[in-house]
This record gives C-alpha cells, sequence and structure tokens, in this order.
C-alpha cells in the first residue's frame, strides 16, 4: 500500500488534502491575521505535491 501527501476533489465540489497533521506545531506561528477555526487542523503538504496538483485545480 502506498501513502503520500495527496489533494483530491469530492464529489460537492471541495478539495481535501492528505499530509501530515502539525497543528500543535504550527499554530503558534501563523502569519497575523491568519486565523483557524476550532474544528479546523493544519496539515502540511509538500511543495511538489501543490504543484504536481496544480494541474488538477480549475481556475474557476
Amino acid at each position: 500500500m502506498e501513502t503520500c501527501p495527496d489533494i483530491f476533489e469530492l464529489s460537492d465540489g471541495n478539495f481535501a488534502v492528505i499530509g501530515t497533521e502539525a497543528t500543535d506545531d504550527l499554530d503558534a506561528l501563523l502569519p497575523p491575521g491568519v486565523t483557524r477555526a476550532e474544528g479546523e487542523r493544519i496539515v502540511v503538504i509538500t511543495r511538489d505535491t501543490i504543484v504536481r496538483a496544480k494541474r488538477d485545480i480549475p481556475d474557476a
């Protein structure tokens, strides 16, 4: 079974991200003006994953 970070589109048009959960490590480091709701988590994915996914993410 292969595992890796990934981004995929859900049937409702939203996107889901599989990555490394890092909320505890990064929460205090969020830039000014960036907030996280109680139910949200910070997930880290590699730059390579975003670059490869770009072709599958619609412009609008």
